[in-house]
């Protein structure tokens, strides 16, 4: 009963443009931890207990998204409890301090996904591929998993399946492109019913776990993780990485950095440039150049 009733919601959800990729994935771990201990209505005491088994406490607040799918059904059924919000106690929402890779981390996550098995199959060329393109581009990791053929352009990416429902083009840059045409001299040789860009040994699209479980697990290999349910750099933080180092590169003065901010809004897919600065992160060299602009303000020459 809770499985159709999780279908019904996921289905209204989409029709309202939700991709409901993720809430899908935890409401359907809760859903059926529910249904094995013979449960057909949501009840405060079970969604406790499963939220108790997240990994990390701050986790635990995934309980959130069930309270969402409760105070749904509950409108037509009072039989479902609708479980306290802070149920864990209240907890501000703290912004998690991006990781900024260095280059040689980069080329060491490159480098270890060509060592991937099986032997002579897409599967290490297609991941390496795509780890390098969201790090050479800063794109989200679902938006490379999207790209289809046809969106490979003599003019760039073209980037159809976003966040915000805002398509765009991303121009490459020449080693990006190079290292792109030699994926894709694979890419067409390899006889697929998809036309995915990136796909599996097994010639089908990649899935976002199948990409995030790859990632956790050379990371683990090359010493940049620790083990399992241990915290550490994240795929996402490639594009974090991005935005800054793209920031470190920009002319330093006021005017510059402000067309370059706007711009790297465009090419990152923001819908507003705030979220651009979320991404931000200070590093030594853009301390450097703040104290830099700070001490010529300072003795009264415009920065």
């Amino acid at each position: 009963m809770l499985r159709q009733l999780l279908a019904d919601h996921a289905a209204l959800h989409r029709a309202l443009g939700f991709k409901f990729r993720t809430p899908g994935i935890l409401l359907r771990n809760f859903v059926a931890f529910a249904e094995h201990r013979g449960e057909h209505v949501i009840t405060t005491a079970t969604v406790h207990e499963w939220a108790l088994q997240a990994p990390l406490p701050e986790q635990r607040r995934r309980l959130l998204g069930v309270r969402r799918f409760a105070l749904a059904l509950h409108a037509e059924d009072p039989r479902h409890e609708v479980p306290s919000a802070d149920l864990f106690g209240r907890a501000s929402r703290r912004r998690r301090t991006p990781y900024i890779y260095s280059p040689g981390e980069i080329r060491r996550l490159i480098d270890a996904a060509h060592r991937l098995g099986p032997d002579d199959t897409i599967r290490p060329l297609s991941h390496a591929t795509m780890f390098g393109l969201i790090a050479a581009t800063g794109m989200r990791v679902s938006e490379a998993i999207a790209i289809r053929l046809p969106d490979v352009t003599d003019d760039g990416l073209i980037i159809a399946q976003t966040k915000f429902k805002k398509s765009r083009m991303l121009p490459l840059h020449p080693t990006t492109r190079r290292a792109l045409d030699g994926y894709l001299a694979t890419r067409l040789k390899a006889a697929s019913q998809s036309d995915a860009l990136f796909i599996s040994h097994q010639r089908t699209p990649l899935a976002y776990p199948t990409v995030i479980s790859v990632f956790l697990q050379i990371m683990r290999s090359i010493g940049l993780r620790g083990t399992p349910g241990s915290r550490g750099p994240r795929i996402h933080d490639l594009r974090h990485t991005f935005a800054v180092r793209s920031l470190e590169r920009c002319v330093h003065d006021s005017q510059a950095v402000a067309r370059h901010i706007t711009a790297l809004s465009t090419y990152l897919g923001h819908a507003h440039v705030t979220d651009t600065y979320w991404h931000l992160q200070s590093t030594l060299e853009l301390m450097a150049h703040m104290s830099t602009a700070g001490e010529t303000l300072h003795r009264g020459v415009t920065a």
